[in-house]
C-alpha cells in the first residue's frame, strides 16, 4: 500500500459518503408528509444521544454529534422548503431523472428500485409525481410500464420525447489503454454494440445505467467503465472518455409524468388503452372512428394482457374537451371493451 492507493481508498469512501447523504435527506423530505412539523426535538436527541454513543476508535463523540446536527439542520431546512417530490426508477443520473430534470427543474428526484415502487408510492401519495419510460425508437415499448399503465388509476400530465446520448465513463485518471469492460443496462450495451466491439470491450450487464456508474465510482474496479448519461458521469465524478457512443444518431426515449390528481385535462394530445379480442374487425372498427372525426393517432401499440386479449395502447392528437375527441371517445367508449383516458396532456419534444 502507497500514498496514492490510500488516497483512492479515501475517494471511494467519499463517494459513498455523499451517495447515504443524500439518501438520509431524501428520506428526511418523505418524513415530512407523515410529521405536523418539520421540527421533532424528542426524535432529534434520540438521534444524537445514539451517536454519542456508537462514536469509536478515532472518533471523538462531540465531533460526530456536531456532523449529525448539522445534518438534522439542513434536513429541517428541506422539509420546510418542501419541494414537489417525482419517483423514477434506477439510481440518481438515469435518464428518466434527466427527463425530469427538464420538466421539471426544481423538483426533489427520489429513486426507486422498480417500475411498480413509482407507480405505487404515487397511488399512496408518498410522491407528488413519478416518471417512467414508455417507448425506445430502438428498443421498442417498455414493456413493464405498459403493463402497468393498464390498471392503474394514476393519470398521464405530461410527456417528453429526448435522445439519448451514451457515454463511455471511467474513474479519473485511469488508463484507458487497461480497459477491459463496460457495465452498463443491456440495452445500453446493444445500444452502444458496435463502439464497444471496435474498442474491444467486454460487455458486462447491469441493472440500471446509472447504477453502473455509481458501482464503479464507489468500488473504483480497474480495467472497467460504465456506458451511461453524461449527467451520471458528472454526478459520481467520473471522467467521460467518449460521448455519443450509441450507434444510431436516431436513440430517443419517451417519458410519461403520472400523477394522482390529474391536471384538469388541459393538453394538445391525448392517451388511452382497451382491450382486443380475437373478434375480427374490431379494432379496424376503432381506428375508423378516429379516421371519420379527422382525429390524428400518433402511436398505436399493443401489449399482451390475458390469454386471447391484447391491450391496445392510442395517442392521438386534439384536446379531450374538443367536440371531435368528445364524439370520438362517446363512440369508442360503448365499441371497446374496458376503454380508458389515461390522460390528456402537453407533449415536450428536445432535440438537443
Amino acid at each position: 500500500m502507497n500514498l496514492e492507493d490510500i488516497r483512492t481508498d479515501i475517494d471511494r469512501i467519499d463517494a459513498k459518503i455523499l451517495s447515504l447523504l443524500n439518501e438520509r435527506m431524501e428520506k428526511a423530505l418523505l418524513t415530512r408528509r407523515f410529521k405536523s412539523t418539520a421540527l421533532d426535538p424528542a426524535r432529534e436527541q434520540a438521534v444524537l444521544d445514539k451517536v454519542r454513543h456508537s462514536s469509536q476508535c478515532l472518533l471523538d463523540p462531540q465531533f460526530s454529534v456536531k456532523i449529525y446536527e448539522q445534518m438534522m439542520a439542513e434536513s429541517r431546512r428541506i422539509q420546510e422548503a418542501s419541494p414537489q417530490t417525482v419517483a423514477f426508477q434506477g439510481e440518481h443520473g438515469a435518464y428518466s431523472e434527466v427527463a425530469l430534470r427538464i420538466l421539471i427543474p426544481h423538483a426533489a428526484t427520489i429513486p426507486c428500485r422498480e417500475f411498480s415502487d413509482v407507480f405505487d408510492g404515487v397511488e399512496k401519495g408518498i410522491y407528488d409525481y413519478g416518471i417512467v419510460p414508455v417507448e425506445n425508437t430502438l428498443g421498442g415499448i417498455v414493456g413493464p410500464v405498459n403493463s402497468i399503465l393498464i390498471y392503474t388509476t394514476l393519470k398521464i400530465v405530461a410527456a417528453i420525447d429526448m435522445p439519448v446520448r451514451h457515454c463511455l465513463l471511467t474513474v479519473p485518471g485511469a488508463d484507458h489503454r487497461e480497459l477491459r469492460t463496460a457495465w452498463s443496462h443491456t440495452q445500453a450495451l446493444a445500444q452502444c454494440r458496435n463502439f464497444l466491439q471496435r474498442n474491444h470491450l467486454d460487455s458486462e450487464p447491469y441493472y440500471d445505467t446509472a447504477g453502473a456508474a455509481k458501482a464503479l465510482s464507489e468500488n473504483r474496479p480497474k480495467g472497467i467503465a460504465a456506458v451511461a448519461s453524461k449527467f451520471a458521469g458528472e454526478l459520481y465524478g467520473l471522467e467521460t472518455i467518449k460521448e455519443d457512443i450509441q450507434d444510431s444518431p436516431h436513440n430517443r426515449t419517451r417519458f410519461f409524468l403520472i400523477s394522482a390528481r390529474g391536471n384538469g385535462d388541459e393538453g394538445d394530445k391525448c392517451s388511452a388503452v382497451f382491450t382486443a379480442g380475437n373478434k375480427a374487425g374490431s379494432l379496424f372498427a376503432v381506428l375508423k372512428v378516429f379516421a371519420e372525426e379527422k382525429i390524428n393517432l400518433t402511436r398505436i401499440e399493443s401489449v399482451p394482457d390475458t390469454p386471447g386479449k391484447y391491450a391496445i395502447f392510442i395517442d392521438f392528437e386534439g384536446a379531450l374537451a374538443s367536440d371531435a375527441v368528445q364524439r370520438a371517445v362517446g363512440k369508442v367508449s360503448k365499441m371497446a371493451e374496458d376503454f380508458k383516458i389515461l390522460g390528456c396532456y402537453r407533449e415536450m419534444r428536445v432535440e438537443e
